[in-house]
């Protein structure tokens, strides 16, 4: 069904239909009132993707994610895509994600930027120096990053500390007595990894303590399981380990508990990036570094987003939000 139909319909011209369906206010408020009981009479439905353009918004941002590694398994990024996703439906904005294989060619969310088929861009999983980030810079186009990285120019990003929190992890662990504390991290050069890495190397290095008993692994239960394992069976295996993402930290749990040190007597102190994940098969209160609730992280992203599209300053979107420290009941004195 057409403006036409119903511009004849009424006796009205079809620009003045066109405007009164697309909420202009120099309609009179009876013509608008006409045209929309008209409209839904007929179940006439604007073209949307049209309007948009024509109007030079898309309502559409795009969440730009790395092929490799994958972080669609990670439940604690997925639970935070669904919260941005919510809040933007919220204005009726779309969410779409896009996977860049950072060894291709052509990236895909280049073509988003070129063909202006969304109106900014939300990185994830940054890197410390990020050519995604410059190549955005360069084409003049939004984007939010989800991490810090070396740019020239500001830009607008969300992140959290996550120096400070294996940082305090392991001061907690050493305050208590610890001098063999592990980490076991991926094998990645995002930001945020190296970031964690860093802030337990520190903790470290300021009290004069080896680092032999940090690991690099693939993010996954299996490999924190085989890793504990591993650390366990050395002559002096590590009394206290720091894990930097949840998915190994699961399998570390399973470890520890398989081998009967995950409590009592011969506990070996742990500390999980993020918590358990929410399907643990462990029920101990393990003790985690926390970035807040999924629905903070999404409500802030989505807010500086909209902002960000709305043309707020760049420099004014840059917020750092500070873990928690919950000790749970795995984190004692060395046995």
């Amino acid at each position: 069904m057409s403006l036409k139909a119903i511009a004849k319909q009424l006796s009205l011209s079809v620009t003045t239909v066109s405007r009164a369906l697309n909420g202009y206010d120099d309609v009179a408020q009876e013509t608008r009132e006409r045209v929309e009981a008209e409209a839904q009479r007929r179940g006439y439905r604007p073209n949307t993707f049209a309007r948009r353009l024509k109007m030079g918004k898309i309502d559409a941002v795009g969440l730009v994610f790395p092929v490799h590694p994958v972080p669609l398994s990670n439940s604690v990024f997925m639970d935070m895509v669904g919260e941005i996703s919510r809040e933007l439906a919220q204005h009726e904005v779309d969410l779409l994600l896009i996977a860049d294989d950072d060894l291709a060619d052509k990236h895909s969310y280049m073509r988003m930027v070129q063909s202006r088929r969304v109106d900014a861009l939300i990185v994830a999983h940054t890197l410390e120096n990020d050519p995604r980030l410059r190549q955005l810079q360069l084409a003049g186009f939004p984007f939010l990053a989800l991490g810090r990285s070396q740019l020239d120019q500001p830009y607008a990003w969300f992140d959290f500390d996550n120096y400070a929190g294996t940082w305090h992890a392991t001061r907690q662990l050493i305050s208590l007595g610890h001098q063999r504390i592990a980490l076991l991290g991926e094998n990645s050069s995002q930001a945020f990894i190296a970031q964690r890495r860093n802030g337990y190397l520190d903790a470290l290095a300021q009290q004069h303590l080896s680092t032999e008993y940090r690991r690099e692994m693939p993010p996954s239960r299996r490999a924190g399981y085989q890793t504990t394992l591993e650390l366990m069976a050395l002559p002096q295996p590590p009394t206290a380990i720091i894990t930097d993402c949840n998915s190994q930290g699961d399998g570390a749990a399973m470890a520890l508990q398989q081998l009967g040190k995950l409590s009592g007597e011969l506990a070996v102190s742990l500390v999980v990036y993020d918590g358990l994940p929410i399907d643990s098969i462990v029920e101990t209160d393990v003790a985690a570094v926390i970035q807040s609730s999924r629905q903070g992280v999404g409500k802030q992203i989505a807010d500086m987003i909209l902002r960000l599209i709305g043309g707020e300053a760049v420099d004014t979107l840059q917020v750092l939000w500070q873990p928690d420290f919950t000790t749970g009941v795995t984190v004692n004195p060395p046995a």
